[in-house]
């Protein structure tokens, strides 16, 4: 196969398929299975995903936890409305944090940030790392729960920038997986959002196991890529955590021969990253920049669950390895057809 070029990745997206709101129920939003072997494509809904798992197969899920990493600050002096955007903490002792500060130009080293109607959150400049990226200091006196706290009570939920409305209420649940416990995500891992409490309790019934995973998701999953030639593109790191536990129910599938997929492409990247010789999943703690674009070898899930992604994505191109790049863009030019709802949000595929 010969090497894959940006521009293959470009498809025109009607902006009414930009999905606002999830879907009224999480396990009613629509779901396109596609058949690797025939190219058959076929309409559902989330829920009978249940119908192409049977006993002894296995699901693996990222457990991030999205914290609300959005915050409205205003600049000392003038007053001036400054967003910030928490991406992670890089040292809990002196409350250092990597953010993104909009608008930029506006913010310099040595500016204090006030936060909160009584600014009871202060925070301070202390280096630019990128042209939107600074390290602020937060100056807080009390126990690093209270600051939590604060920054939790002071946050929102941080609805990815295509959504064009307002956070609301329901946004703090609705964009979070149910099986959510390990905080540290700037984004949710979107495919894990279509699964209710219901429908996993039916999955388990019939015998399937679920392996969990941690991707903690920073904003890189979103960011375009803009170079022609894949092979340099950078990732951003984001911090992955695999235990011996998904180890274990991984492995046993495998053996067995059943089928191990992935829910949503950060499981996906998580698993590839950890592989062993033998085509096994092994532990992993530490940061993964990879970068999965056609032709891949895919080591350890045969089928995937993932929402419909940007055109020039990342996820898109990982997408293009694991379908086959031509029934991926047919399947997708039907989704446009078939008014599937696209993104963070939207409708899902299940890949099989």
């Amino acid at each position: 196969m010969s090497k894959m070029k940006l521009s293959e990745f470009s498809f025109e997206l009607p902006e009414e398929l930009i999905a606002e709101y999830p879907s009224e129920n999480r396990d009613e939003a629509r779901l396109m299975v596609i058949h690797r072997k025939t190219g058959k494509i076929e309409h559902k809904l989330f829920k009978d995903v249940l119908n192409y798992f049977s006993e002894g197969d296995v699901m693996i899920m990222n457990n991030t936890k999205v914290f609300p990493a959005r915050m409205y600050g205003n600049k000392e002096k003038t007053g001036a409305k400054i967003e910030v955007f928490l991406l992670r903490e890089l040292n809990r002792e002196s409350l250092l944090w990597d953010v993104l500060v909009d608008p930029a130009r506006k913010i310099r080293i040595g500016n204090k940030l006030y936060f909160g109607d009584d600014d009871s959150l202060v925070a301070e400049v202390i280096d630019n790392t990128t042209s939107r990226g600074r390290t602020l200091r937060f100056l807080f006196d009390g126990p690093y729960e209270e600051f939590k706290a604060k920054i939790t009570e002071l946050g929102e939920t941080p609805l990815p920038k295509y959504i064009k409305r307002a956070v609301e209420a329901s946004d703090e649940e609705r964009y979070q997986t149910i099986y959510s416990k390990e905080e540290g995500a700037v984004a949710a891992p979107t495919a894990g959002l279509h699964f209710s409490r219901e429908l996993l309790k039916r999955l388990e019934l019939k015998g399937i196991n679920f392996a969990e995973v941690t991707l903690h998701v920073g904003l890189g999953t979103f960011r375009s890529v803009e170079v022609e030639d894949l092979t340099k593109h950078k990732m951003d790191s984001e911090q992955a955590i695999v235990g011996e536990d998904a180890v274990r129910i991984v492995n046993e599938a495998k053996k067995n021969k059943k089928r191990v997929c992935a829910i949503g492409t950060t499981s996906m990247r998580t698993i590839e990253t950890s592989v062993s010789t033998t085509g096994d999943l092994k532990p992993f703690n530490g940061w993964t920049n990879k970068f999965i674009f056609p032709p891949y070898e895919f080591s350890i899930a045969d089928s995937l669950i993932t929402n419909f992604h940007t055109p020039l994505s990342t996820l898109l191109m990982m997408i293009s390895a694991f379908c086959g790049h031509d029934l991926m863009m047919k399947a997708y030019q039907e989704a446009i057809k078939e008014k599937y709802r696209f993104y963070s949000y939207g409708d899902a595929m299940l890949i099989l």
